[in-house]
């Protein structure tokens, strides 16, 4: 009987991971099904490399360069924001902070993966962007800074989570080592830890990344939506996933627009699936 139960239960597995790749895929298909039909009218490079995204237009013209713009600096913003401060809650909460402060910020950084997006969003509208405005002196607070600061914590429950796994997997040996030569508590962490979690934290910070790429509510509601290529961090911009979400319910579905939406979702699906499955590598290299 328990040798029923172990295999019902590891086909059960199987199937599970087998559907899992099955679905994705499936998306995938439907997505190359939907938006390779926009380059049937539309060449390619001029899709990707096009500055002008005016869709209603005559003749329209679908060129997502100030998307992909937008996204990628709201993007780098975010990272530079996310990446140290995550980082470094990481190891406070490993080696250096008691046991009750531990518990405490593991507890707070949970909560705030917990938050719903479109209620950071809301927060953004009303309180940083105004903040942002002031203290800039800018004409408006939806800006790509906002948008950067907004998803930064977002970001960082990821962050934090991953790469606090990532030091709690360092054989203890390795520290006591360090410590029994004499090393003190910084240059353990700063020269023993960082470096044996190396990968861990690689891969924690690509994944704050792709959690980032693939944001819609919040950052649609604090980045101004202006589908222009951004000069600036402190301009109004548009990202990728808010051109598909603010666009695709009144799209007249088979039209040039509705396929090009689903063009920027094969984009989207590609960049996200890069970042993935770079961590994944990086999680997996020392194994």
């Amino acid at each position: 009987m328990k040798k029923i139960k172990e295999f019902l239960i590891e086909k059960i597995i199987f199937l599970c991971g087998i559907a899992s790749i099955i679905f994705v895929l499936l998306i995938f298909f439907f997505l190359l099904k939907e938006g390779l039909s926009l380059f049937k009218t539309t060449p390619i490079f001029k899709f990707l490399f096009g500055k002008n995204w005016y869709p209603i237009s005559e003749p329209p013209e679908f060129g997502i360069l100030p998307l992909l713009c937008g996204s990628f600096l709201v993007t780098i913003g975010a990272g530079i924001l996310s990446v140290p401060v995550g980082i470094g809650c990481a190891i406070y909460i490993a080696y250096i902070a008691p046991k009750k402060i531990k518990e405490l910020l593991k507890n707070t950084i949970e909560l705030l993966a917990a938050i719903p997006s479109v209620v950071l969003g809301f927060i953004g509208i009303s309180i940083l962007s105004p903040f942002i405005k002031n203290i800039f002196n800018l004409p408006t607070g939806l800006t790509a800074l906002t948008g950067s600061i907004l998803l930064a914590l977002m970001a960082m429950p990821t962050i934090v989570s991953i790469a606090e796994d990532a030091f709690y997997s360092i054989p203890k040996s390795y520290i006591e080592a360090a410590t029994s030569l004499g090393a003190t508590r910084w240059q353990v962490i700063w020269r023993v830890c960082i470096p044996s979690a190396g990968s861990g934290l690689l891969a924690a910070i690509m994944l704050g990344i792709g959690r980032v790429i693939g944001e819609t509510m919040a950052v649609m509601m604090v980045t101004g939506n202006a589908a222009i290529i951004p000069k600036s961090i402190f301009q109004p911009t548009r990202t990728l996933t808010a051109t598909i979400a603010a666009e695709m319910g009144e799209v007249v579905v088979g039209s040039e627009h509705y396929f090009a939406l689903f063009a920027i979702g094969i984009v989207l699906f590609i960049i996200s699936f890069v970042i993935n499955v770079s961590a994944d590598i990086l999680l997996h290299k020392n194994k």
